[in-house]
């Protein structure tokens, strides 16, 4: 199971996740220089007063995490491995959509900085592609063998 390189994928993918989880997101700064800060599950002002729970977007990271661990224990069917990583990446799609939904909501006259984390669910997709692919790989060499016998 943890010698098939999907795995290996998998299990950064969850990883990923869960930093994502834990980071902040971006931060929001007003023509005065006031500044929110915007984490997966609230948007803390320097005061530290909790403005808005975006919630959607920790669930969708947690749907994320917990869809890559139980990917990862499904090594025995393959193609359900492949639907789920499927879903997954389009889990990781929504978590941009939504993230851009509560930007231009939140924004008013502020801008928007976003934090170097907004890149993790990008590398996360990635990943889940490059599994997809190995998992592939892996039916395809089953099938090899069972044609042989």
């Amino acid at each position: 199971m943890i010698q098939r390189i999907q795995t290996v994928y998998l299990l950064v993918v969850a990883i990923l996740a869960v930093v994502m989880i834990s980071l902040p997101v971006g931060s929001f700064v007003t023509p005065d220089y006031h500044m929110s800060e915007l984490t997966n599950l609230a948007l803390v002002s320097e005061e530290g007063v909790l403005d808005y729970a975006p919630w959607a977007l920790f669930a969708l990271q947690t749907v994320s995490a917990i869809l890559a661990l139980v990917t990862i224990f499904l090594y025995k069917k393959r193609m359900l491995q492949i639907r789920l990583t499927l879903f997954n990446m389009l889990v990781l799609v929504g978590y941009y959509v939504t993230l851009v939904i509560f930007v231009l909501n939140l924004k008013g006259d502020a801008s928007f900085v976003p934090s170097w984390t907004v890149c993790l669910p990008l590398i996360s997709i990635i990943l889940s592609w490059l599994a997809i692919r190995a998992i592939g790989k892996d039916e395809m060499l089953v099938k090899a063998y069972e044609r042989l016998r």
